[in-house]
């Protein structure tokens, strides 16, 4: 009965007051971050991207949430930037290319960099394994082995297996969001 009057309450709060939320996407250079935001905001897939240069912020409305998304460079030199564009976000979305193996290694080195950072502490934080069209793509579970995401105790931790390009698990990645930006 109480999570019956909840989700009327809710359903209710929905219909009067809108929800803002800030997050944060980082990752390694090419793994899809603004393609990602543009998928996101538009729905619309570029083949040809410009790579970042420090950052882009896009603000995307999705039903009663609006959503400020913190794009951030991959390229070594902006990466020192992250922890300073993740302070007092609702969420951390590191993106990986699942596709390019050879980059994995450096994508753990640095999730694990910035979330040693007691800013930033307590912040759920969503992988996303993108490019799960292409051969050789890692399943959600490879990730989780290679990511070392069992290993991470002081937060949440999410991890989908998505294609921006194809929009596989958009859909359940936004709806990981919301949920997050409601403070569920």
């Amino acid at each position: 009965m109480a999570s019956f009057i909840q989700s009327i309450l809710d359903w209710l709060r929905s219909l009067f007051f809108k929800t803002e939320m800030e997050l944060t996407l980082v990752g390694l250079q090419n793994s899809g971050k603004t393609t990602l935001v543009n998928v996101i905001a538009s729905g619309a897939f570029q083949e040809d991207m410009i790579p970042t240069v420090g950052f882009n912020m896009r603000k995307v409305t999705k039903g009663n949430v609006t959503m400020k998304l913190w794009d951030i460079g991959g390229q070594p030199r902006f990466r020192s930037m992250w922890e300073r564009y993740c302070r007092g976000v609702n969420a951390i979305v590191f993106v990986i290319d699942a596709a390019d193996h050879d980059k994995l290694d450096a994508a753990k080195t640095e999730l694990r960099n910035l979330l040693d950072k007691p800013q930033l502490a307590n912040i759920p934080v969503l992988v996303l394994g993108n490019k799960n069209d292409l051969p050789g793509a890692l399943t959600v579970d490879q990730i989780i082995e290679v990511m070392n995401l069992k290993q991470i105790a002081n937060r949440e931790v999410s991890c989908y297996s998505i294609s921006a390009k194809n929009h596989v698990n958009i859909d359940i990645t936004l709806q990981w969001l919301i949920k997050k930006g409601k403070g569920k």
